[in-house]
């Protein structure tokens, strides 16, 4: 934007009129692809927009008026809301993210048409097994291999099954995923630097090349700092030790950060603190400054927005916040291209606001952990609290009353808690034979294991669109997707079958870029009207 303008610079143009009515003022504002004029109508007059002409220092020309040019502001593009350098490093062309939605839930299909329209996208991978994450791989290469065009993979910390994990990275690894989205991990622990820090090399011009991009989901402040600081050295000593990294990886591991990537996750769907994004983004900002002065680094750390991402006001606020780029979930999670089932895409597509609640989570589930869920049209939030209650009530299956039990089998399981324990017997034997051997030893950790088998079905059968457990359906969901319905009410992107992911994000950005263009203008003090923050769905180009 240019504002120092002399006394004596005007605007003038033989095609258009300047824009002072509201109306014509909205109008404006919409063509953000091009310079506008802030300009004066009169000396003393209102202020207005103007498009096309060209300053100039003096008066009438060819009898067109003049008018007192106050401000020349440039195009905006949606490509150019967040930080160049993200765009840049990952070979994109837009500064959007699509979240890795738990077991298969980011199908492949979503990575690969993100990628297709300039956009990142990580496959859910979570809750899977790594021959499964192996087949998602091959479908995703035989897609896009040999196009340069950028994806990922999630990989989450499994504390209940590190072989799990470090399968995960081997397979990574020896698979070339340049990428990772890095969810539930509270600290570090080798795998994570391992995959982190593999193919580190300098340059013959005396910069590190980093083959691996670590993208870490965070939301609070203590963990940011461990993510980005460089990995603690006996962490990174253990990893040559053991052979999973050269002697060269482990020098200049131990000048850069795990992560150049964070993606600081707010009031979002599954697992979340249910933090405030603009109290805790700037909190994360001022530590990763801080900690880039500290350590010295000169690479870009580039911090990204998500959670509560479901308008083009909420992806222009993110941006306006100093996002790098944004992330969406819980609206990615109603497209076309999501693994959820049809019924669940539906309820997804009717909620409100305020139709979501926070549950007990399968993973963590003796922990306390929780996840935020969709509630209207699913009783899972509701009997998976009861199941928590059990828990901490009473020293396992065989302690609870008569009655309770009676009413949990038929309520909730829809079968006797023994055929279950044996159905768990049989999972177990094959996924962690470690978790039979306490479960003998430890009566409550054997009925939280049957408690688990609930909470971790319950995910598949919203997924496979089990017909006779649709009131026991969990569908990660965050508020954002109430702010999305709201928002998409009566355009195209309102019936479930019409959700196409790249047209959900290209409308949020090009929605992002209009907002921006209106704030803008208002701040150099035209009285742009409230229907110039708004910004209705329409049919894209790809």
């Amino acid at each position: 934007m240019h504002t120092g303008i002399g006394p004596m610079a005007m605007w003038t143009s033989t095609s258009h009129s300047p824009a002072f009515e509201p109306a014509d003022l909205a109008a404006a504002a919409r063509h953000f692809r091009e310079p506008v004029y802030v300009v004066r109508d009169g000396e003393r007059g209102p202020l207005g927009v103007a498009r096309g002409g060209q300053p100039r220092t003096r008066g009438d020309v060819n009898g067109a008026p003049a008018y007192p040019l106050v401000a020349a502001v440039p195009p905006i593009y949606p490509e150019w809301l967040g930080d160049r350098s993200f765009t840049e490093v990952h070979g994109l062309r837009f500064p959007y993210v699509s979240g890795a939605m738990a077991n298969g839930i980011a199908t492949t299909d979503l990575v690969i048409c993100m990628a297709r329209a300039g956009m990142l996208g990580f496959f859910g991978a979570a809750g899977l097994t790594v021959d499964r994450i192996e087949q998602a791989l091959d479908r995703i290469e035989d897609a896009l291999g040999g196009t340069g065009l950028s994806w990922g993979s999630n990989l989450i910390h499994a504390p209940n099954e590190p072989q799990v994990e470090m399968g995960t990275v081997e397979l990574y690894l020896r698979r070339g995923v340049r990428r990772v989205s890095a969810s539930a991990y509270m600290g570090l622990n080798p795998m994570i630097v391992r995959y982190a820090y593999t193919g580190l090399r300098r340059l013959p011009d005396g910069s590190v090349h980093r083959r691996n991009f670590v993208f870490c989901k965070i939301s609070r402040p203590e963990v940011a700092r461990r993510f980005l600081a460089p990995a603690p050295a006996e962490i990174i000593d253990g990893l040559v030790a053991d052979g999973h990294l050269t002697a060269e990886e482990a020098e200049l591991g131990r000048s850069l950060p795990v992560a150049e990537d964070v993606i600081v996750e707010s009031d979002s769907g599954g697992h979340t603190d249910n933090q405030a994004l603009t109290a805790l983004f700037p909190t994360i900002l001022a530590v990763r400054d801080e900690l880039a002065t500290a350590h010295g680094y000169t690479r870009p750390i580039r911090i990204g927005a998500a959670g509560g991402i479901g308008t083009p006001a909420a992806v222009a606020a993110a941006f306006q916040l100093g996002a790098a780029f944004v992330l969406t979930g819980s609206v990615n999670q109603a497209a076309l291209q999501s693994g959820l089932s049809p019924i669940g895409k539906k309820l997804l597509c009717q909620a409100g606001l305020a139709d979501v609640a926070m549950a007990p989570a399968a993973d963590m589930f003796e922990l306390g952990v929780e996840v935020q869920v969709l509630k209207r049209g699913t009783m899972f939030g509701v009997r998976a609290k009861r199941l928590y209650e059990a828990y901490h009530a009473y020293d396992g299956i065989e302690h609870i009353p008569a009655d309770v039990r009676a009413k949990l089998e038929r309520e909730i399981f829809k079968d006797d808690l023994e055929n279950i324990w044996a159905g768990c017997e049989a999972f177990f034997a094959k996924r962690d034979p470690h978790e039979l051997q306490r479960a003998k030893q430890e009566p409550k950790h054997r009925m939280a294991l049957v408690f688990r088998w609930y909470l971790g079905l319950s995910s598949k059968w919203a997924i496979a669109g089990e017909a006779d457990r649709g009131m026991d359906y969990q569908i990660w969901c965050g508020p954002a997707m109430g702010a999305f319905n709201a928002w998409v009410a009566g355009s195209f992107l309102e019936p479930p079958e019409s959700r196409d992911a790249v047209q959900i994000a290209r409308n949020l950005l090009e929605g992002a870029a209009a907002i921006t263009r209106a704030q803008q203008l208002r701040a150099f003090g035209v009285p742009m009207p409230s229907d110039a923050f708004t910004f209705a769905p329409r049919p894209l180009e790809a």
